[in-house]
């Protein structure tokens, strides 16, 4: 299997957004308020998986300031997670349930490398089989750290109100609904996902919804 498009420059999300907006009358309506949509690639490998373990059940503004407690300390790489004392890390700000996950990537001795050219569902089936990565934070990795072109995160909640109020849906759709629609975004999935982000702030700025 082969990994498909991976988008890497503005003009691939162009691209997308194009072909989307030739497919859907509701994406070419998205598209038409939010203007050009974001590249939004990150860095791959150990650190940007330790960072979302780190964001996970607090806000922005708590997960920045851990983050870089972590940096300063010098606690961002796999041999220094096993090499810290549990104290260390709590000291910068880890739960006990995150220390465990932390510990559990560093120990899991991905290959970050070999992901990039691994086909999506393996790249999904490797991260996910660590404690503490789940389907959502393994599909943000492979959209954004990898640039995959045709994933979807879709027990994401802003995408699924996005979902909910472009396509005029009577509730927001669950992760299961929200894939089955995903599949007309084929093979622009990761396109379309960045559209229903963007044009989430569009809809809540709006009503005023902050």
């Amino acid at each position: 299997m082969s990994v498909g498009r991976i988008i890497e420059t503005p003009d691939c999300v162009a691209e997308g957004a194009d072909w989307l907006a030739k497919s859907c009358p509701r994406m070419a309506y998205a598209i038409e308020q939010t203007g050009p949509l974001p590249l939004r690639r990150k860095p791959d490998g150990f650190a940007e998986l330790l960072s979302a373990i780190v964001s996970q059940q607090v806000s922005v503004a708590s997960a920045s300031a851990i983050w870089k407690r972590l940096k300063a300390a010098k606690l961002t790489g796999p041999r220094k997670i096993i090499w810290a004392s549990d104290d260390d890390l709590r000291a910068v700000g880890l739960s006990r349930q995150k220390i465990r996950y932390a510990r559990a990537l560093a120990e899991s001795r991905i290959n970050y490398k070999a992901l990039r050219d691994a086909p999506n569902e393996q790249v999904i089936a490797t991260l996910t089989e660590v404690p503490g990565i789940g389907d959502w934070t393994a599909e943000i990795y492979a959209m954004f750290s990898l640039g995959r072109a045709d994933v979807i995160a879709p027990g994401d909640l802003a995408l699924q109100e996005a979902a909910r109020i472009l396509y005029e849906l009577p509730k927001r759709p669950t992760p299961k609904e929200l894939r089955q629609m995903a599949e007309a975004w084929s093979p622009w999935r990761s396109v379309a996902a960045r559209v229903l982000f963007a044009y989430y702030r569009v809809a809540k700025d709006r009503e005023g919804i902050r």
